[in-house]
């Protein structure tokens, strides 16, 4: 689900940030849960340093929070934190596919395709959110940005977290990946403004509906 570097190029500090990021994201380290610096080297048999460096890369993707007296804990979940995330992601990902969509080749049109139809075959939230994880990453990718698409990942992150939460609380069931397609096919006919705005009403559907329980209609 989470973008890794190539095993040549992670750090063992990368690793171990990869690694606690995708617990976070998917449950399994709940809200509120501490990280605790000497289980964690014990775990990964490194030493506190790459620990240390993990825990930096958790704080600054809006994961994990330092607190006084209680120490590196997993960052909480909340609605005003979700319509944060919702917001900015919106805005950002407008201007990263305005950028992108006129470089489009026909085959990154076809992977886009693809990510469509793995959210359709989807057997499992997992599988749902990583091929949705994957058409988000392949609509903007052409953009050229690399600090948009870098601030995106962390923001594709973040959701993705208010989507498992989600998925816990109120269950899933496979569905069709309307939205996506209406993009796509606006890509398509070369109608630019139109799969913005799409795109856009998309994404803050999350936040219209209000609620962490809306989150895997994304």
């Amino acid at each position: 689900m989470i973008q890794k570097a190539s095993a040549s190029q992670q750090t063992v500090s990368d690793r171990i940030a990869d690694i606690l990021a995708e617990r976070i994201v998917s449950g399994e380290l709940a809200p509120d849960a501490p990280l605790r610096q000497d289980h964690i080297a014990h775990e990964f048999g490194s030493s506190h340093v790459p620990v240390r460096e993990a825990f930096q890369r958790l704080q600054a993707q809006g994961l994990a929070v330092s607190e006084p007296r209680r120490g590196m804990r997993v960052a909480p979940l909340d609605e005003r934190s979700m319509r944060e995330v919702v917001e900015i992601r919106a805005a950002l990902e407008a201007l990263a596919l305005r950028h992108a969509a006129r470089r489009l080749t026909p085959s990154q049109i076809e992977r886009i395709e693809d990510a469509v139809v793995a959210g359709d075959q989807a057997q499992s939230f997992a599988e749902w959110e990583a091929a949705n994880r994957s058409f988000h990453r392949e609509l903007v990718a052409a953009c050229r940005m690399p600090r948009l698409l870098a601030m995106l990942a962390e923001l594709q992150l973040a959701n993705s977290r208010f989507a498992f939460a989600a998925t816990r609380s109120a269950g899933w069931q496979p569905r069709s990946n309307q939205d996506h397609r209406q993009i796509l096919d606006a890509l398509r006919r070369g109608a630019v403004d139109q799969a913005i705005a799409l795109l856009g009403r998309h994404i803050l559907t999350l936040e219209r509906a209000g609620g962490l329980t809306e989150a895997p209609g994304r």
